[in-house]
Formats: structure tokens, sequence, C-alpha cells
């Protein structure tokens, strides 16, 4: 293809599907290109990028092209469209994963908070009678103080009695070790 051929008649060109004339309607515009997207976004790895998305998309675009506007122009207007897409596409996921690290880190200090709980309460039920223990296992495991009151064949007054009294215990040895 001779040299002297328009960037116009190369984007018709390359519309129908002449590779050799989209490959230089490419080696023509595409330092212009690239330069038009590092000032629209400011760095060079986003623009790398997004001349890159752009160039990908070409022979799709080019099927719109027509010949009222020079390939420059319309090229411009599709780097501008591009750019802007990317610019939404990001902050919608900005907008989306906003908090989100928030969320986990309040996440993660809960299922801490909750281990710690656990860990300790573990640990003060071993100092519990076997009796208060047991039952206070059955009722943390869900199970209502009737249910609890047939499986230790007892009366579920026994039972209910038996709860507040590992409470009480329970929150005495709390208070003990935060020296209240």
């Amino acid at each position: 293809m001779r040299m002297n051929v328009s960037d116009e008649d190369l984007a018709e060109a390359a519309a129908g599907g002449d590779g050799t004339a989209f490959g230089l309607l490419l080696e023509r515009c595409y330092d212009r290109l690239f330069a038009l997207c590092f000032r629209l976004t400011g760095s060079r790895a986003e623009a790398e990028d997004l001349t890159q998305d752009i160039c990908l998309a070409l022979p799709g675009k080019l099927a719109g092209y027509q010949r009222r506007a020079k390939v420059t122009t319309w090229l411009y207007r599709v780097a501008v469209n591009a750019a802007t897409d990317r610019r939404r596409r990001a902050a919608s996921y900005v907008r989306a994963t906003e908090g989100w690290g928030d969320w986990e880190v309040d996440r993660q200090a809960t299922a801490v908070e909750a281990s710690d709980g656990l860990d300790w309460l573990t640990r003060a039920m071993a100092g519990l009678t076997p009796t208060l223990r047991d039952t206070l296992a059955l009722v943390l495991d869900d199970l209502t103080h009737a249910e609890v009151a047939q499986i230790m064949d007892v009366s579920e007054g026994t039972i209910s009695w038996r709860v507040a009294e590992a409470k009480k215990k329970l929150r005495a040895m709390r208070e003990e070790e935060e020296g209240i």
C-alpha cells in the first residue's frame, strides 16, 4: 500500500477488513493517541492501558466511522469516550467498595471479641461445679430449661436456679479478673 494514502482511506479499508490498512493506520495514529490518553489520565500506566483498550476495540468501532470527520478527530472522540467510561467504572468501583475495609476490620474485631469471650467462658466454666457447668453447657447449646430438666432428671425450676447461680458465679469471676 502506498504511503501517500490518507488516514481516511486507511480507515475505510480497515473497516472493510483490510489488516494491512489497519496496521498502517495504527502506526500513524498510535503516538498521538497515546499522548492524548496520557493527558486524559495523567498517568503513564493508565494511558498505556487506555490506549491498548482503544486499539483492541478499534476494529469494531471502525465500522461506525464516517468520512464526515478526519480520522484523528474521530479517534480522539473515541479516546475521550473511553476515558470517560473508564472514570465512571472506577468511580462506581470506589462507591461499591467504599467502607468495605472498615466493614472487614469491624468484622474481624467482632470475631476476635467473640472468640475471646468464648475462650473466657470456656475457662471460667471450668471453675464451676460439675452440676452448674453441665447445666450451663446444655442451656448454651440452645436447649430449653424444660429439655435440660428432662435430660438431667430434675425439675425445670432447678435448672432455672442453676443457670441463675452459674451466671452469678461467672459475673463474680469476671469482676474479680477486672478488679472491680
